[in-house]
């Protein structure tokens, strides 16, 4: 069984947004849980703010076939892949961590983890011990020298328990 964590962000209609896309990781995936919420700036482009948080889950399944069902329920949530990178979205589900595993084709472990602290926060708070697969260092250890270098302002919005 893999151990895998996932990022959810949204900045329309967010917080039905996210509860339909946990409801539907908890349909797909063993052993759900999720961090506190998080609210940051839109990156990249001018528009709503973001709510986003981690997931750590258990899957017997494949790289292939969980990022399948992640981008199926963005579908069914009405994701616009037309778009570009960086622009509004009611849902995105982000495959961060597949295990250990190093997969440059796959982007795994994300570089998202080293690059924002929307992503790494969540991932050090769920899982402040663990090891990057690249880098060797906890994830507690690298969300501190994020944090130290302020490079992005981020707030508790919700306390949210699995």
């Amino acid at each position: 069984m893999a151990k895998i964590h996932i990022n959810i962000g949204s900045n329309q209609n967010r917080r039905e947004n996210i509860a339909i896309a946990l409801d539907a990781l908890r349909l797909n995936f063993f052993d759900v849980t999720y961090s506190d919420v998080f609210e940051s700036a839109a990156y990249g482009f001018e528009g709503a703010d973001f709510y986003n948080l981690g997931v750590n889950a258990s899957t017997d399944l494949s790289i292939k076939n969980v990022l399948k069902i992640l981008h199926n329920i963005e579908n069914r949530q009405g994701r616009d892949r037309s778009c570009n990178k960086f622009s509004s979205r009611p849902i995105d589900l982000d495959l961060i961590l597949y295990d250990r595993v190093i997969d440059k084709t796959q982007n795994l472990p994300r570089d998202d983890i080293l690059k924002y602290n929307f992503v790494l926060a969540p991932l050090a708070q769920l899982d402040p011990q663990g090891i990057h697969p690249v880098e060797g260092k906890t994830y507690y250890e690298l969300y501190v020298t994020m944090k130290a270098l302020k490079s992005y302002n981020i707030e508790i919005l919700l306390r949210t328990k699995s």
